[in-house]
């Protein structure tokens, strides 16, 4: 039993770093299209697509290591969620202040949807394994 655990943890470090790895790569996408006027569109669509799909993967793994008691650490997606809302927000205000004619990515709108998305799930689930931990005892 030991074993498996261990082969969860290390299953579980990987998805989290690739998801970190992303999250930095698609923030700077974003940050670097604004920058130079939408000039990465189609990039930002194959990494938003990529991202989401390696958030969902993270995300699954982490609910169902918790639902099967391997998830002990604790790394709160609201983290992401005030990333996220911080660079949305941001670009608004920077378009709109600076009368640019800049357009916020539908990849950069979706992801963040997405991200919000995926935390109220996770929330919930937390919520009913807490619940059942609960009735248990």
């Amino acid at each position: 039993m030991k074993k498996r655990k261990l082969i969860f943890k290390y299953s579980f470090r990987f998805w989290r770093r690739l998801i970190n790895t992303w999250s930095f790569l698609f923030f700077a996408l974003i940050i670097s299209d604004f920058i130079h006027g939408n000039a990465y569109e189609e990039v930002l669509n194959a990494v938003a697509s990529i991202y989401i799909g390696i958030l969902a993967i993270y995300v699954s793994n982490k609910e169902f290591e918790r639902w099967y008691d391997h998830h002990e650490e604790s790394h709160p997606g609201e983290i992401f969620v005030v990333i996220w809302s911080g660079l949305i927000i941001s670009l608004l205000i920077l378009d709109f202040l600076l009368g640019s004619s800049y357009k916020l990515p539908n990849a950069a709108i979706s992801a963040y949807i997405s991200v919000l998305t995926i935390l109220v799930i996770t929330r919930k689930s937390k919520e009913m394994y807490s619940l059942r931990k609960r009735k248990t005892k």
